[in-house]
């Protein structure tokens, strides 16, 4: 794990491998697979920080990715967020039941190329009980 004052970063553990398919001449990742990866890679950084938090329920508002280059072989997620913005996610969760926080990702394979950069916005609120 790698951290610095600024900017809170860390290797995810998802990952997928480009394999052969017919008709589909350089072997590359599917541009949905690095979303996926990027979205997966994501909710592995907030589940790191946060655990499996029953009471509260994530989903994602908005992904913006930006396509890079073709990615050949196994694909893995790196994800940060800037500065002090995990604790203004626990001050807002704890205070409004509800909060925001954008996930910057990097989709990378197997040679370190990045094949795809982007955000992930993801909206956490305090779930709703049913009697």
């Amino acid at each position: 794990m790698a951290c610095d004052a600024t900017r809170r970063e860390w290797d995810s553990r998802v990952a997928v491998r480009a394999a052969p398919m017919a008709g589909h001449p350089t072997s590359t990742v599917h541009a949905s697979a690095l979303l996926a990866v990027a979205e997966a890679g994501s909710a592995e950084f907030r589940l790191r920080h946060f655990g499996d938090v029953a009471e509260y329920v994530p989903v994602v508002r908005r992904l913006e990715a930006k396509f890079r280059k073709s990615a050949r072989g196994w694909v893995s997620a790196r994800a940060s967020v800037e500065g002090d913005a995990l604790n203004r996610l626990s001050g807002e969760l704890q205070t409004k039941g509800r909060a925001l926080v954008g996930v910057s990702v990097e989709v990378v394979d197997e040679g370190g190329m990045v094949a795809l950069s982007g955000v992930v916005e993801w909206f956490i609120a305090r779930a709703v009980t049913t009697a």
